[in-house]
C-alpha cells in the first residue's frame, strides 16, 4: 500500500468521525459527488497541514458539488 493510500484511508476515517458516520457513508457521498479521486490527488497539500484544513476544503468541496447536482 502506498503512503498516499494509507493516508486517503486515515483521512477519510477521521473525517467520518468529524462528521459522526461512517467512512463508508463518507465514501459513498464523495464517490457520488466525483470528489474522491480530486481529495486522494489532494495528498502533497493534506498531509502537511493540519487536518482540519483538509476539512474545510472537503466541506467547501462537498458544498460546491451539491449546489450543481
Amino acid at each position: 500500500m502506498t503512503k498516499e493510500t494509507e493516508y486517503f484511508i486515515f483521512l477519510l476515517e477521521q473525517y467520518a468521525q468529524y462528521s459522526g458516520t461512517t467512512a463508508n457513508k463518507v465514501l459513498e457521498k464523495w464517490d457520488s459527488l466525483n470528489i474522491t479521486d480530486f481529495i486522494m490527488d489532494m495528498y502533497e497539500r493534506y498531509h502537511c497541514e493540519a487536518i482540519e484544513n483538509a476539512f474545510e476544503d472537503i466541506n467547501a468541496l462537498i458544498e460546491e458539488r451539491s449546489a450543481v447536482h
